[in-house]
């Protein structure tokens, strides 16, 4: 059980890692749509996006499907852009509909990101023999991390939408915007820097 431990610390220590600010940044931009009272949606979505992600770290950590680094590293910022400008474009409407649509950005996004890990993981534990134990446990590890990001963030458009009054379509611009922005950047940096 100690391993098992170790590897879920590792997984939620890599997901609240400032450093790798992109993967906190997809989860808060794709559940920016949501109200906060939609919090059972919410973890649906984040658990979508684990599906998708967990399935693509165990394929590229166990050598089955890898892509070039350089490429999912600038796939993983074009997914928060695609997401965000979804989000922009269906600010103020009502989300129903949209609930199974987004669940599928997550899953398949999931995958993409899940590639992202993968180098991280493998340099952890290069064995690929006996690597199914310490995957599971670093996906529940990094499961957990969203969840915490999630209800945080959700917490706190409670508060503030209480407190202030804020128009959910408002909250949605903002964080949307944010997201657009800040993964523009991260893709022109992939491109020219």
């Amino acid at each position: 059980m100690e391993g098992f431990s170790v590897y879920f610390q590792l997984g939620l220590e890599h997901i609240a890692d400032f450093n790798g600010y992109d993967h906190m940044l997809f989860i808060i931009t794709l559940c920016a749509v949501y109200f906060w009272s939609s919090w059972k949606n919410v973890l649906i979505l984040v658990t979508a996006f684990t599906i998708g992600h967990s399935i693509t770290l165990a394929l590229s950590a166990l050598d089955i499907f890898r892509l070039p680094a350089n490429l999912i590293e600038t796939l993983i910022p074009i997914t928060i852009f695609l997401t965000a400008i979804y989000n922009l474009s269906i600010a103020g409407k009502p989300i129903q509909k949209g609930i199974q649509w987004n669940y599928l950005i997550a899953l398949f996004f999931g995958f993409i990101h899940g590639m992202g890990f993968s180098n991280f993981f493998r340099g952890l534990h290069p064995d690929t023999e006996s690597i199914v134990a310490e995957l599971f446990a670093f996906n529940v590890g990094l499961e957990v991390g969203q969840i915490l990001i999630v209800l945080a963030f959700l917490i706190l458009y409670a508060v503030l939408d209480i407190v202030l009054f804020i128009r959910k379509r408002d909250w949605t611009l903002f964080w949307s915007g944010a997201g657009a922005a800040v993964s523009g950047i991260m893709i022109l940096e992939g491109i020219f820097g």
